[in-house]
């Protein structure tokens, strides 16, 4: 529920508060995003699943965003594009969050039919 809110209040912010990122750091923050929103899939899946922990939560959510943008960092540094990896590999991971969460909905409402 606490990553839904947040999910919720970044759209609305990000929708009304005029934000202007250098393009210099748009494939860092892009790459940073996606593991953001990796982190929120896996939560409310966890939560759906009853297995969802706030400290796992928030060290994934930060952990996974810092590293991501760093990763990013170090191929633009080497030449590599080293984020369109990490934007295949958290849209994949997103994919299949969203993908466990439908089949976790639709059980549900099955049996409270």
């Amino acid at each position: 529920m606490i990553a839904l809110i947040g999910l919720i209040i970044g759209i609305l912010v990000g929708a009304f508060w005029n934000i202007n990122i250098p393009d210099k750091l748009s494939p860092y923050i892009s790459v940073a995003i996606f593991a953001c929103l990796d982190s929120v899939f896996g939560a409310i899946k966890a939560n759906l699943s009853k297995q969802f922990r706030v400290d796992i939560f928030i060290s994934g959510f930060f952990g996974n965003a810092v590293l991501a943008a760093v990763l990013a960092y170090l191929g633009d540094k080497l030449g590599l594009p080293i984020y369109l990896a990490a934007v295949i590999v958290f849209g994949s991971r997103m994919f299949d969050n969203f993908a466990t969460i439908r089949r976790i909905l639709i059980e549900k409402a099955k049996t409270h039919q």
